[in-house]
């Protein structure tokens, strides 16, 4: 029998389909590594999306990279998780997603939040090369209307309260409360409300009287932006002494653990207090314009009925537009209940801390820019604001809720 290797062509279909094979397989391999990076890809971008969202939706300027970034972690996760049921460092099975970055940037008013991350996978051929998608979401944060009161309490019942017979009067100019509970604004007894409206995450009691210029109080929106949150407060300088008297006259500087009482008048600048107390004792008299004046270490401010205070901020460097400034950490309550012709312009700011405010009708004629913020807030008296104070708050505007969209 004689074999002819050279003209069989079976064995040679056999090679030539296996050599062929090759570009096949690379091609389908290709193909479905393609649609999983396509599929996981659009899980990532959604994940992100979320996540500068919700950034977006309590930022405030100042904010550090790793608070930004605390922020958008754990609903990046969830997204994730939803996503594919993967563990919380995101490992799929074939890939790999990379931490969460996250930076704000500001432009004019407007701030922009930016959010990335990075899928790798590896490929469905082990000789094949990786598969990568770099996805970042950035949106935008708006600030919404002029405002001129913000209780920043996230959950506090009453959390801003006008009761008794008072009557606010801040006509083109919102009220805002970032509480979630269901009664976050109070209007109780004879007392009313005059605004361009009242804006509050939570729901509102008692407001069918108020005489509000917007069709209806804005009820569970976005929370309000803390005006002054990177506002840092200035170095403590030696310790100053208090003048002896009833009447007296202050330069700016460190006071530490002193009571300022009698008639008091303040030169224009910068005082802090290291504990200790402005509590002005009967018939007292505390004023000064272009002063501020920052509660340090649980000093106390407490204005009384029978009382005058005048004061004004400074209207330019870097604390212009601030009058009272207490940080977060102190939590002692702000008393401004003065006598008639008492006034304040510019901020009171106390984040941490419930702010008693009475106004009187001697305030009608001045102190219209005055601002509040505080952890919750309490009008007692008649009191007006006015909602234009350009040139007088510095570039720390007061604004109610916040407009939020995907740009990215």
């Amino acid at each position: 029998m004689e074999f002819r290797f050279r003209e069989s062509e079976s064995g040679n279909v056999a090679a030539i389909f296996a050599i062929a094979s090759i570009p096949l397989m690379m091609a389908f391999a290709g193909a479905v590594d393609v649609v999983n990076l396509h599929r996981k890809s659009v899980e990532l971008q959604n994940s992100l999306d979320s996540a500068a969202l919700a950034i977006g939706t309590v930022y405030y300027s100042g904010m550090t990279t790793e608070e930004l970034e605390a922020l958008g972690k754990d609903v990046f996760s969830a997204n994730m998780l939803t996503a594919e049921g993967v563990p919380s460092e995101f490992e799929y099975e074939d890939a790999e997603v990379s931490p969460l970055t996250a930076t704000a940037e500001a432009d004019g008013p407007d701030n922009y939040i930016t959010v990335a991350s990075q899928l790798t996978m590896e490929p469905l051929v082990g000789w094949s090369f990786e598969w990568k998608s770099a996805k970042s979401a950035v949106v935008r944060v708006e600030p919404g209307r002029p405002a001129c009161v913000l209780a920043l309490n996230g959950s506090a019942s009453s959390s801003v309260k006008i009761q008794g017979s008072t009557q606010v009067d801040m006509e083109g100019c919102v009220l805002a409360a970032n509480s979630k509970s269901d009664s976050a604004v109070t209007l109780d007894g004879a007392a009313n409300l005059r605004a361009e409206c009242v804006l509050t995450s939570g729901r509102t009691s008692g407001l069918g009287v108020a005489d509000l210029e917007c069709p209806e109080v804005l009820e569970k929106q976005y929370p309000s932006v803390d005006p002054l949150a990177g506002i840092e407060p200035p170095s403590y300088t030696s310790c100053q002494s208090v003048p002896g008297g009833k009447t007296k006259t202050l330069s700016p500087g460190t006071y530490c653990g002193k009571t300022i009482s009698g008639e008091v008048t303040l030169e224009a600048g910068v005082y802090i207090l290291r504990g200790g107390r402005v509590n002005l004792g009967g018939n007292g008299i505390l004023k000064g314009a272009g002063v501020t004046i920052f509660l340090m270490e649980d000093a106390e401010f407490t204005i009384n009925g029978n009382e005058i205070v005048q004061l004004s901020p400074p209207e330019t460097g870097p604390y212009a537009g601030i009058t009272i400034y207490q940080p977060k950490s102190n939590t002692n309550t702000v008393s401004i209940n003065g006598t008639s012709g008492s006034f304040v312009d510019g901020f009171v700011y106390a984040p941490g801390a419930h702010v008693s405010f009475t106004g009187n009708a001697g305030a009608t004629a001045d102190g219209e820019c005055l601002r509040i913020v505080g952890d919750t807030i309490e009008f007692n008296g008649n009191s007006r604001y006015g909602a234009n104070c350009e040139g007088k708050l510095g570039d720390h505007a007061l604004t109610a809720g916040r407009h939020i969209s995907i740009v990215r």
